[in-house]
């Protein structure tokens, strides 16, 4: 038995419901983790889920920003939504799903300016990960089987952008950033599920940005989505892909589905 995860920014969920049913058609992912869905709970789309196989909908959102959300078709046992830096603004939903705890995460971006001093954002983006840091320190164990997905906003390795050299000043790939997702990583001693099969130096890469003329041919982009698993789940990977073709998927997101799966005791998965 299997549990296929999937993790995608679908930049709008109501403009990306075409897409989902391609994605759930191609690769029958178990649980379908989503970001920015940019949608109110009363207006997510739950019957086109449904519709989809997905019979089982957890969704924490908010209008026009921001939002997380689960589909499942397995049943979803409990569900919880952390908020961090004193706001309240749809980031981060947790469930349990045939055992397994999933974290599902967006993190600021950050704007544009990698300067905590003179930009908010980025300052704000460096407190997200340094209290959810704190946090799984404090409160998670890695013996317990967790998996952590979604767009963290950060590319931490050199192999994770076009060019390292040139992006060392961008943010979503500066110093400070990478140094503060290598301590999210480090406290549960988090395994970086997609490198665990495709390791670097090969490059790999999950957004292509908007403004490309030619996403496929600049292939200017950046792994900014991920699936990270605790040590007590590292022995039932079995595969990771990135779904690269869905940037071409009309109208796309700027980023693609990543899909991770693992091995799992027929005791704990339910009838889908």
């Amino acid at each position: 038995m299997t549990l296929t995860v999937v993790t995608w920014n679908v930049n709008s969920i109501r403009l990306r419901t075409e897409q989902l049913a391609r994605l759930s058609a191609e690769l029958r992912p178990d649980v379908i983790c989503l970001q920015e869905t940019k949608v109110t709970d009363a207006l997510f789309p739950r019957d086109a889920m449904v519709a989809l196989g997905y019979r089982h909908v957890a969704a924490h959102g908010m209008k026009g920003y921001n939002g997380v959300a689960v589909l499942s078709r397995l049943p979803i046992e409990a569900i919880g939504t952390p908020h961090w830096c004193g706001r309240q603004d749809c980031r981060h939903l947790v469930v349990t799903i045939a055992g397994i705890e999933i974290h599902c995460v967006y993190v600021p971006s950050g704007g544009d300016v990698p300067d905590p001093a003179a930009n908010p954002k980025f300052a704000h983006k460096l407190q997200f990960l340094r209290e959810l840091t704190d946090w799984y320190a404090r409160t998670c164990d890695p013996a317990r089987p967790l998996v952590l997905v979604g767009d963290l906003n950060v590319a931490p390795l050199e192999s994770d952008v076009w060019s390292h050299r040139q992006l060392l000043k961008v943010v979503s790939h500066t110093p400070v950033e990478v140094e503060a997702l290598g301590a999210l990583a480090a406290s549960l001693d988090w395994v970086d599920a997609v490198r665990h099969f495709v390791p670097a130096p090969q490059r790999l890469y999950t957004w292509w940005s908007y403004r490309a003329a030619d996403w496929a041919k600049s292939d200017r982009g950046r792994r900014l989505d991920h699936v990270w698993v605790t040590p007590a789940l590292k022995g039932r990977l079995i595969a990771a892909r990135v779904v690269r073709e869905a940037r071409n998927w009309q109208p796309p997101s700027d980023h693609v589905p990543v899909a991770v799966t693992l091995a799992m005791p027929k005791t704990q998965v339910t009838s889908r």
